[in-house]
């Protein structure tokens, strides 16, 4: 099955939830003129890191971009990997990725399981609690956010026991630039090693505190770097084909000669 994707590395306006929306479908309108079948989106689209002024900017609920990118996959009919959204719930704020199908249905909600110290975000969010796992085009995909791909095991856990080892990992990010070859690194080890494409898309620009790498990228199940974007603002696009995960499967089979019995992690 082939799927054309986009990946919008894209700057985000600090703090400036409108200026942001707009950028979006000022993007996503750009992309569906190359008739697409799946659009992502960064980490925290709509607020950035201004994490201390959260309380003044999440989005309830994330009602406010539910409804937004729901009416712009409908519109266009296309599947939208939405990076993540500030989203207030009364447990506090979590970070919080969201797809959408063709026809608008949030298909899921995976909220970043790992907080990131660096970045303070222990300070003001809530981490979250379920997988990411989730279906678009009737293929198993899964979700995951930024410092998440630290941690291979918890990219493993979506990958066996499940019944659905995905053949795609969606990865959304703010990554800064002074740790992009870590970016780099890590998601071509979590293809290699889980045998699936890896679609990771970045941010561009700079806050206050921090200036990001972008680098978005698709990553095939061979851990060949199939298209990789620089450090401006752009659209990624390229088309893959999901057979190539069946064929890396049964050429060498990981998860058939897994002995989770010997392993002590």
């Amino acid at each position: 099955m082939g799927l054309k994707l986009a990946l919008i590395q894209m700057n985000i306006a600090f703090g400036q939830p409108n200026i942001n929306y707009r950028t979006v479908e000022k993007r996503v309108t750009e992309a569906v003129k190359e008739k697409v079948d799946v659009i992502v989106l960064p980490e925290l689209w709509t607020t950035g890191y201004d994490l201390s002024r959260l309380a003044e900017i999440a989005d309830p609920g994330a009602k406010k971009a539910i409804h937004f990118l729901s009416t712009l996959a409908k519109t266009h009919h296309t599947n939208i990997v939405a990076g993540s959204v500030a989203k207030q719930t009364e447990k506090g704020t979590t970070n919080t990725m969201l797809m959408f199908n063709r026809d608008g249905r949030l298909v899921k909600e995976y909220s970043k399981a790992h907080l990131f110290r660096l970045m303070n975000e222990e300070k003001y969010l809530v981490q979250g609690e379920e997988d990411g796992l989730f279906e678009l085009e009737g293929e198993p995909c899964a979700g995951v956010i930024c410092y998440d791909i630290r941690f291979p095991d918890w990219i493993r856990t979506h990958m066996v026991g499940t019944g659905l080892q995905p053949k795609v990992l969606y990865v959304v990010a703010e990554w800064p630039k002074k740790r992009i070859d870590h970016w780099r690194a890590l998601l071509i080890s979590r293809a290699i090693e889980n045998q699936c494409y890896v679609i990771a898309c970045n941010r561009v620009g700079s806050d206050p505190n921090n200036e990001f790498g972008g680098h978005s990228m698709v990553i095939g199940p061979w851990g060949e770097v199939i298209s990789e974007a620089q450090e401006e603002e752009t659209i990624l696009y390229k088309e893959i084909d999901l057979k190539a995960v069946d064929i890396v499967r049964e050429e060498i089979p990981v998860f058939e000669d897994r002995r989770p019995a010997l392993y002590r992690v």
